[in-house]
């Protein structure tokens, strides 16, 4: 049996558990400084196991020998953001804690395929690397997955269509910089231009769908008042370890690090990748229109921003 570890206990670590132990993926290790909580939510989860009808093994630590091996680590560890925090105002916080987990790691699982969720995500999975000196192909973030698929269901909602008949994704950095990919979005085969042509859909409406999915993650921490959402981005994260463990070959977007890709270097960024068994194994170049580029530009610089933020708080970097 293939072993996941999850760094961080909280809503997402616990959300991610129950669905890879439903799915039957892995074994799994929760870690967390607080051992208490790892413990007492994986012992909770395996005692469903008989109602389920799953079969993994299931433990909760906080001590790092106890992850040894893993081939798959999740890491969520991190303080969420609260209500009127900006992903920036979380930054030198969770630039510590990511460092401590990247020491964890490269001393017990330096083979394991890292997914991180902690935001800011875009410069903390890149720091995460830095720290860890895993292989680039090996440390990704997720991101696109999650909001592509908020995307999704705002279309889906506003249509009034099944979200299975729509196809779109997302570029960029997660949050208000994201790049909404409209020449990829199909609903029922349809182009979105098209949709809005025929009189189904107003380019307002589209614009504030756009706007919501970008404040998609504020917003349901504004609802919420204690927290962050944690079911969305636990289901993503689950996609992709499923994806490295089973070979799957799949395009999913995911903030990886580009050499050169859509003209850009030395900087993770949202884009579409090929996920397998080799992690990262290809990323996909599309045809980008002139507003497109312009806008993924933009997205990039934000987070060359934020990461030079970042070398400021820890000059390592």
């Amino acid at each position: 049996m293939k072993k996941i570890t999850l760094i961080g206990a909280g809503q997402i670590g616990g959300t991610l558990a129950h669905l890879i132990a439903l799915k039957g993926l892995a074994d799994i290790v929760l870690f967390d400084v607080a051992a208490g909580l790892a413990k007492g939510k994986a012992l909770d989860i395996a005692q469903s196991s008989p109602v389920s009808g799953f079969n993994v093994n299931l433990s909760g630590t906080d001590n790092y020998n106890d992850t040894k091996n893993s081939d798959v680590i999740i890491i969520t560890a991190g303080v969420p953001r609260k209500p009127g925090m900006t992903r920036d105002d979380l930054l030198g916080i969770n630039l510590k804690i990511i460092k401590q987990v990247a020491n964890g790691i490269k001393t017990t699982s330096p083979n394991a395929f890292v997914i991180c969720i902690t935001n800011p995500l875009d410069v903390i999975v890149m720091a995460l690397q830095k720290y860890s000196g895993l292989p680039k192909n090996k440390v990704v973030g997720m991101a696109g997955i999650l909001d592509s698929s908020r995307f999704i269901y705002f279309l889906s909602q506003q249509l009034k269509v099944p979200v299975s008949e729509i196809k779109s994704f997302v570029l960029g950095g997660h949050g208000d910089s994201m790049v909404a990919m409209l020449e990829a979005t199909e609903v029922r085969g349809k182009k979105i231009k098209d949709i809005i042509a025929g009189g189904e859909l107003t380019q307002k409406k589209l614009d504030e769908i756009i706007d919501r999915t970008k404040k998609g993650g504020a917003e349901i921490v504004k609802y919420l008042e204690k927290g962050s959402a944690f079911y969305a981005p636990a289901a993503s994260g689950v996609e992709m370890a499923e994806c490295y463990l089973k070979d799957l070959k799949k395009q999913l977007p995911c903030a990886a690090y580009l050499n050169g890709e859509y003209d850009t270097k030395n900087i993770y960024a949202g884009v579409p990748v090929i996920l397998g068994s080799g992690g990262v194994e290809k990323i996909i170049e599309l045809e980008l229109n002139t507003e497109e580029r312009e806008n993924f530009k933009k997205s990039v610089e934000a987070v060359k921003e934020l990461y030079n933020a970042a070398k400021k708080i820890d000059t390592s970097l």
